[in-house]
Order: structure tokens, then C-alpha cells, then sequence
């Protein structure tokens, strides 16, 4: 099978080893003479992101660099980042690196020339249609993690630090306008990075999977999404230049937040909390979540799982399914409860409220309270299955 293709579901995508060469190409059909590339701190040291800038000079864009973001990006970061767009004259964004210098970019791209405050666009109602759309800048996508999505998503998500959440910030034009998914750049995550990320991915597919709302093709494409992270998942956390792993890994990802159009659920109502108090990584966290969900889902969603078990090639029940969790997991060296983790239950309560109320948990297949919040998070912080 050949990995190489140009795909424009949902939008334009550069998929393909060595593609990155192409992205001053995906700037100019984006219409970007002055793009401000963001970053991690982190990413920002790797001759990758030199590679870009230099590349983008070359053809003679006025390309600056905006690194300032945490792992879990707050308003102020965004923010700054838009300070720093205005000041420079900027006119697009390239958005390198994981979810977190995604969702940051595409936030910056979106709030440089809104006259309200960035919490006045949360996902709520139609809040988006207070935005400027004509003021919204173009964004280029270059994901090096295989997790998150966020290069074919319509939204942001950031934390609000006067109240410790996390809020979806959302506008239909904040979709990147194009996205090169190269799998070279993905081969220098380590394997803690490579396994967190690989689970997000697929806990977007099983929760779009398992929400209760009617979206056949989302459905259709986290099925696919979940065999290619199953196949693969393993392979890309033992030998990180396996460049075909790698490919299926960034593909699963991109399939996951098309997928998850359908709904999420209490695995993300959780981890957005915990995430936003305990600074965890948003992957991760939903890794080590996972299966504690499942199991307090499992009598809405039994059929639904014993058909994925058999289409990925497992016994069909839900405990075979279960089990290859358990088991991928422990392969990887994924915490198995949150007090492995590093995550304490001194805020049990306050994360089970904020979960209730998280957007995501509207779609759990199981109604979501803070009294059922609870329950998760205690069986998740015990290990009790």
C-alpha cells in the first residue's frame, strides 16, 4: 500500500513521508505572505521547526516565531500569541506541533482581530456567531503528535485560569484551511509521548463510537480509526522510526476528531478537569481513564462493543475488549490507576462537578452527574473494575 495521498475530508490534506518540503507551497495557496509559526518552548528547540522557518524564508515569506504556550495552553498565552500577531503584521498562522501548539495557533488565528474577550466564543449556544468572521486569519496545520486531531477540528481547546477549566472555543472558520501530516516528524516522540497520544487517539474514536446520536459516517470512520490504532499502536511506541506505524498513527488521529463530529463522552468530561487542576497530559490521562468508563457505560453500550471486538479481530464480548485495553496498556507502560499517575483525590468533588458540566458529557451513553463523575474517578483512582 502506497502512504502518500491528498485528502480534503474535512479539509485539505498533505499526507505523506517528506511533505513538510511542501509547506511554504501550502502557505502561498492559503494566500499567507506573513505567517507567524507557533510552537511549544519545547518543539522550538528541534531543528524541525529551524527547517520550516528557513524554508518559509526562502520563498520569501516574512515568517516570525511565537513559542510562548504551556502544555495545557491558557488565555494568556493565546493572547500573547495575538499581541504578538498584530504587532507583526502578520496575516496566517502555521500551527507546529501537538494539540497543544494546534489548538493555541488556531486560537491565536481566531482572537487577533475579535473585539471581545476570548471567553465570549466558548462553545455554547451560538456564541461562535459573535465572532468577526472576516477578521479570522487562515491556518496552516503541521501535527508531529498522533493524537489529538486538532488539525481537522473547529475548535480550541484552552484553560481559563481564574476558574482551572478547560473551555472548547469554537468557530466554523477556525477549521485549518490546509494540513500536511508527515509521518518524519513524528519519529522523534519518545515512547511515553508516542503511547498517550496513541490512546487519545483512539479514545476519540471508541467515545464517537459509542455516543449515543446518529452520524453514520463519523461512526463508520472511528471504526477504521480504532483497527488502525490496534494495528499499529505497539509498533510506534517500540521503534519510533517505524515510519509506516507512524503513518497509520497520524491517519488515526486525524480520523479520530473527524469521528468525534458525533460526540464524546465521560472520558473526556474527566480528563478536561483533571487536566486543567493537575497540569496532566490530555492523552494520557484519557489513557489511563479509559477502561473505568467502559466499564460504567457497559450496559448501554455491550452490543456496540462486542461488534467493534469482532471487527478488530478480538473475541466478540465486551470482556475480550476490555482485556486487549488492559493489556495494550500495560505493553506500553500506561499507569493503570490516577494514583500511579500522579494525580491525588484531594479535588475529587470539584473535578466530578466540573465534569458533569463539561460539554462532552451530554453525549456520554450513560447520563453524566457529579455523583457518577465521582464514581469514575474513584474507581479510576483505586483500580476497582
Amino acid at each position: 500500500m502506497q502512504m502518500c495521498a491528498d485528502w480534503s475530508y474535512p479539509t485539505s490534506i498533505r499526507f505523506g513521508a517528506g511533505r513538510i518540503n511542501e509547506l511554504a507551497d501550502v502557505c502561498a495557496s492559503a494566500g499567507m505572505r506573513r505567517p507567524l509559526l507557533v510552537t511549544d518552548p519545547v518543539l522550538a528547540t528541534f531543528p524541525m521547526i529551524e527547517d520550516a522557518l528557513s524554508q518559509c524564508r526562502a520563498a520569501g515569506l516574512g515568517v516570525a516565531l511565537f513559542s510562548n504556550l504551556k502544555p495545557n495552553p491558557t488565555g494568556a498565552n493565546v493572547e500573547a500569541g495575538a499581541k504578538i500577531f498584530r504587532e507583526g503584521g502578520h496575516d496566517g498562522v502555521i500551527a507546529f506541533g501537538g494539540g497543544s501548539a494546534i489548538d493555541c495557533g488556531k486560537a491565536i488565528a481566531f482572537l487577533h482581530g475579535q473585539s471581545r474577550p476570548l471567553w465570549d466564543y466558548e462553545d455554547v449556544d451560538d456564541w461562535w456567531s459573535r465572532a468577526d468572521s472576516d477578521a479570522i486569519a487562515p491556518v496552516i496545520a503541521v501535527p508531529t503528535t498522533a493524537g489529538t486531531g486538532s488539525e481537522v477540528g473547529r475548535a480550541s481547546v484552552i484553560v481559563k485560569e481564574t476558574t482551572l477549566e478547560k473551555k472548547i472555543i469554537f468557530h466554523p472558520r477556525m477549521m485549518p484551511a490546509g494540513v500536511i501530516c508527515d509521518p518524519q516528524l513524528t519519529v522523534g516522540m519518545p515512547p511515553v509521548l508516542t503511547a498517550g497520544v496513541g490512546l487519545d487517539a483512539f479514545a476519540h474514536c471508541l467515545e464517537a463510537y459509542c455516543a449515543p446520536t446518529f452520524h453514520p459516517q463519523s461512526e463508520g470512520i472511528a471504526l477504521e480509526g480504532m483497527r488502525l490504532v490496534k494495528d499499529a499502536l505497539g509498533d510506534a511506541v517500540k521503534d519510533g522510526t517505524d515510519i509506516k506505524a507512524r503513518a497509520k498513527m497520524l491517519a488515526a488521529a486525524s480520523m479520530g476528531a473527524v469521528a468525534f463530529q458525533k460526540g464524546l463522552g465521560a472520558i473526556h468530561s474527566l480528563s478536561h478537569p483533571i487536566g486543567a487542576i493537575y497540569d496532566t497530559h490530555h492523552g494520557m490521562t484519557n489513557a489511563v481513564i479509559m477502561p473505568y468508563v467502559l466499564a460504567f457505560n457497559r450496559d448501554a453500550i455491550e452490543e456496540k462493543i462486542e461488534r467493534l471486538s469482532a471487527f478488530l479481530g478480538i473475541e466478540r464480548n465486551f470482556d475480550a475488549l476490555m482485556k486487549w485495553l488492559i493489556d495494550i496498556r500495560s505493553e506500553i507502560h500506561v499507569p493503570h490507576t490516577l494514583k500511579e499517575f500522579g494525580v491525588d483525590d484531594a479535588q475529587v468533588q470539584k473535578v466530578s462537578e466540573m465534569a458533569a458540566i463539561d460539554p462532552t458529557a451530554a453525549t456520554n451513553p450513560i447520563k453524566l452527574d457529579a455523583t457518577a463523575a465521582r464514581e469514575i474517578f474513584e474507581a479510576a483512582y483505586t483500580g476497582r473494575l
